[in-house]
């Protein structure tokens, strides 16, 4: 059985992944400083395994720490020799993520997403683990009018948190060319939502949610009293963003299939885009959202905000022949499953 550790891994990616790792039967080991999210995913992540596998419960230990100290990280990989454990890969989720805070305080992005990388990537060279899966991100990409997204396309990112994605990228790059046995899968993907089919884990954000679909769903459900569209006037066919939403349990899948590719491969470094390579506006998405659920979202306009684009969605070819991942669930899955996460738990982790 392989060792794994999923830095971040009680967000709200990483939950969803470390459900997938242990149902694969990997051993895993999270790290986070739950400055944005809570053990309690975790805790729902072994409610929904144990229904099947009581033994899983030992597979899964969980760290307190943060990447910005290097002493933090090393514990983990201490404490796996102590046990006989080598660490056979890592999946990096851990940083902070919201595009319009990343504007207002960027040294806070520099210095969480970039130096905490760089001191587990440090940390990893120091105990010989050269296998890394990188949480990336779409908003790397200079955006294209209305052209999907590839891969090879130019990178120039309008806000702080595209910029410290992009330079550790670049950083991963360059430790692959200085040394050839890493292996690096840099995932950019693009807008995720949704939640466990079970309803027990979903999207908690602390403070007020800044993606689109807390957002919706918070103002559903009355906890909010409307979603505020930012802008009117993009070049769309109804006037807001284009953006390409992918379920969160597919995002997850692409994780671990980038993972096991990785380890059956030689050393090399990919960067692929997960998405599911279809476009739906903000006015779309909340439709959907109320005619699959049938409920109401107001909504009302407001000025465009810096950092964001107008069409952002993802060429998904590369995944799909190199990885042979392939979304599996649309947009009306989306706003079930989130739905269903938001009603059985109104307040999030906290209840």
């Amino acid at each position: 059985m392989s060792t794994i550790i999923v830095t971040g891994g009680a967000g709200f990616i990483g939950s969803h992944t470390c459900l997938l790792l242990l149902e694969r039967g990997y051993e895993i080991f999270v790290i986070d400083s739950f400055c944005n999210s809570s053990a309690k995913s975790l805790e729902k992540v072994l409610m929904i395994l144990l229904r099947f596998n009581n033994d899983l419960k030992d597979k899964l230990h969980l760290i307190k720490g943060d990447l910005k100290n290097i002493s933090d990280i090393e514990k983990i990989f201490k404490n796996c020799l102590k046990q006989f454990k080598k660490v056979e890969g890592v999946i990096h989720f851990a940083g902070l993520k919201s595009v319009f805070d990343s504007v207002m305080d960027p040294l806070s992005y520099w210095e969480n997403n970039v130096i905490g990388t760089i001191n587990l990537l440090k940390v990893m060279e120091k105990y010989d683990c050269r296998t890394i899966v990188f949480s990336s991100s779409a908003t790397v990409y200079k955006a294209k009018s209305d052209k999907l997204l590839t891969e090879g396309d130019f990178c120039e990112p309008v806000n702080p948190y595209g910029f410290t994605k992009l330079t550790i990228e670049r950083i991963l790059s360059d430790l692959n060319k200085n040394n050839d046995q890493w292996r690096i899968a840099s995932l950019r993907y693009f807008n995720p939502v949704g939640a466990h089919e079970s309803g027990l884990i979903g999207e908690d954000p602390t403070g007020k949610p800044n993606n689109i679909y807390p957002q919706i769903t918070r103002v559903a459900i009355g906890k909010l009293p409307e979603i505020k569209i930012f802008g009117s006037d993009w070049p769309t066919h109804d006037g807001t963003g284009i953006r390409d939403y992918i379920h969160v349990i597919d995002l997850a899948e692409g994780h671990l299939c980038a993972l096991e590719y990785l380890s059956n491969q030689k050393p090399q470094m990919l960067t692929i885009n997960l998405g599911t390579g279809k476009g739906t506006s903000v006015l779309e998405f909340i439709k959907i959202f109320e005619n699959t659920n049938k409920v109401k979202v107001p909504f009302s306009f407001h000025e465009r905000r810096q950092g964001d684009n107008a069409f952002v969605v993802a060429d998904n070819s590369l995944a799909k022949s190199i990885l042979d991942w392939k979304p599996k669930r649309n947009i009306e899955d989306i706003c079930r499953d989130g739905w269903k996460w938001q009603l059985q738990n109104p307040n999030g982790y906290s209840e």
